[in-house]
């Protein structure tokens, strides 16, 4: 009994031993995939507490921390190559450092999202040298044959939004130095080690001449990105990234005003664009960069005043089939053609591009478009046109928008020729219209119009009247302007009539108003005396009273008969030797006598 007991016992000890190996052989591949959990647990614990340090306002420890998490995670990266059976001595020259160190090229997710907080944080401190240098490293985890777990979506969206900082900048240019907390110089090598801060000392001085300007920091990381990326010659090609890039370069160098490089960005994206239709790429997308090409080109041609170059570009751009270009590209390009448009004194035209280009903004839902209806507005102003623009359906809801009231309290006096209304609202700067340079440019030519207009309905129901009274009720104005807007009337054939300017009176063609001649009538043709005297308004055409009833001696009656009688005498031998030149002089002699 002993011995089967002794029997069972060894063989359950025997079931137990395979067993426990079964399980050992188990827990062995878990054991591997913890320790790889609990890496990936600590780099992530990693990253979010240096980015809670650099939160806090720790900058030279959350700097040090982030490079730590490049060490950890390129450790890891080396231990699992090395288990793969890799050469553990396969590692390359890091270019990143101005050290001669050599360390492994290996990059992970957590690499690239610590190397995109250091440029972050560097740019944030003003501290532009290693933010290039920073940048550097992160473009060699992005180009390197050993980066791994990084998506092409992430490093594109990575990229661009490291752009956009350093764009930001550049664009601003003015930077607060004596608040920004600047860290002392350290090698590279020593990076994962702690930074310390400075004082305002002699090395302090040192460091800010030699802080690299936020224009040149802006175009070095903008070549350093364009190499890696570049289509034939990068060390990571890809097409669609090195193309938006150039894009982003070039509206930075419209916005800081270089014109010779940007120039040059151009030809770059033209050449690109046609060996794109050389190289099969779909016609939709070759439109599609074209129109943003065009929006560039049309921005460099306005800054230029190039009207020639931009008209042709623009007709161009509008040309361009088959794209789906975004909406506010397509408004860029309008609105630049509304501006046009208004240089040429286009202003029906303009006023038309201009509600496109609000619509487009309106449909991108870009905030510009509150500043392009303003331009509608007054282009549709300038144009003395009847239609009001804040009665077509898209333009209403925007009617009692704080920015547009002021532009819609414009509009109702310009239809009503309140002038003094229309004055008051420009002078006080209600929703600050005049803050537009724009606007500011065309200000002149909207109360000239809005003058015209009003000038129109004063002296129409007059045959002669005082050019003094025409500059009161347009608001008071020197009479040479009123001379100056009669003179335009007469030359655009609006007004048939002549300037005293001795006497300072408008004689109006009356032969003419009656025949119906001309654009201007003279209404019921009745004597009007208006105002302080007889220089305001006055009718001696014969009809309704006479000016000895209206209290005039009769040397003054005398003398105001004596002015008319001249007048037709001039006007009749104006017409005698008009006649006389076109063969029929004869019988206008005739007809005289």
């Amino acid at each position: 009994m002993s011995d089967e007991e002794d029997d069972y016992e060894y063989e359950y000890d025997d079931n137990a031993s395979e067993n426990e190996q079964m399980e050992e052989g188990e827990f062995e591949y878990t054991d591997d995939e913890d320790v790889s959990d609990d890496i990936e647990v600590a780099l992530e614990n990693a990253y979010y507490n240096a980015k809670n340090k650099r939160d806090s306002g720790d900058f030279d420890d959350a700097a040090q921390a982030f490079n730590s998490i490049l060490l950890k995670e390129n450790e890891a990266l080396k231990s699992r190559l090395e288990d793969y059976g890799n050469d553990e001595n396969d590692c390359v020259e890091d270019e990143m450092t101005s050290s001669s160190t050599v360390s492994c090229a290996s990059f992970g997710p957590w690499s690239f999202k610590a190397l995109k907080q250091l440029v972050k944080l560097r740019l944030s401190t003003n501290d532009t040298i290693r933010a290039m240098t920073d940048y550097q490293r992160l473009l060699q985890c992005i180009s390197s044959s050993r980066c791994t777990g990084i998506s092409p979506n992430a490093i594109e969206k990575g990229v661009n939004s490291m752009l956009d900082r350093v764009s930001s900048i550049g664009i601003s240019l003015s930077v607060d130095t004596s608040s920004i907390k600047i860290s002392s110089s350290v090698t590279h090598q020593q990076n994962d080690k702690e930074i310390h801060d400075s004082k305002t000392d002699e090395s302090t001085k040192r460091y800010m001449k030699e802080s690299v300007q936020p224009n040149t920091l802006a175009r070095n990381v903008y070549d350093a990105t364009l190499k890696v990326f570049h289509p034939q010659t990068g060390t990571c090609p890809n097409k669609r990234i090195w193309f938006k890039t150039n894009l982003k370069y070039g509206r930075l160098l419209y916005e800081i005003h270089e014109t010779q490089q940007l120039q040059n960005v151009i030809q770059d994206l033209l050449k690109s664009s046609d060996d794109d239709g050389s190289h099969g790429t779909s016609e939709s997308a070759r439109s599609t960069n074209l129109m943003e090409i065009y929006a560039l080109q049309i921005q460099l041609y306005s800054r230029l005043k190039d009207n020639k170059q931009l008209r042709r570009i623009f007709h161009t751009a509008m040309h361009v089939q088959g794209g789906v270009p975004h909406p506010r590209t397509i408004a860029l390009i309008q609105e630049l053609g509304g501006k046009m448009h208004m240089a040429s004194r286009e202003f029906e035209v303009a006023s038309k591009t201009f509600f496109h280009a609000f619509k487009s903004y309106d449909d991108a839902g870009d905030p510009a478009r509150l500043r392009c209806l303003k331009y509608l507005v007054m282009a549709s102003m300038l144009h003395a046109s009847s239609i009001n623009p804040f009665d077509s359906q898209e333009a209403r809801p925007y009617r009692d928008d704080p920015e547009i009231v002021a532009m819609t309290k414009l509009v109702q006096a310009f239809h009503n020729n309140e002038i003094r209304t229309f004055e008051r609202i420009l002078q006080r700067n209600e929703g600050r219209i005049m803050d537009d340079e724009f606007v500011r440019e065309h200000i002149e030519d909207l109360l000239r119009t809005i003058r015209t207009q009003v000038l129109r309905q004063v002296i129409r129901p007059y045959t002669r009247i005082s050019l003094k009274k025409i500059a009161r009720e347009l608001n008071d104005i020197p009479v040479a302007d009123v001379e100056s807007l009669l003179v335009d009337m007469v030359l655009d054939g609006k007004l048939h009539g002549k300037i005293d300017q001795i006497e300072g009176v408008l004689v109006k063609d009356v032969e003419r108003v009656r025949g119906g001649v001309g654009n201007d009538t003279a209404g019921d043709n009745q004597v009007h005396v208006i105002g302080s005297g007889a220089d305001d308004f006055i009718n001696m055409d014969g009809n309704g009273p006479s000016p000895s009833g209206l209290g005039f001696t009769e040397e003054e009656c005398f003398q105001l008969q004596n002015c008319d009688a001249i007048d037709k005498l001039t006007q009749t031998l104006e017409e005698l030797a008009v006649g006389i030149t076109s063969g029929s002089g004869k019988n206008i002699f005739q007809q005289i006598l």
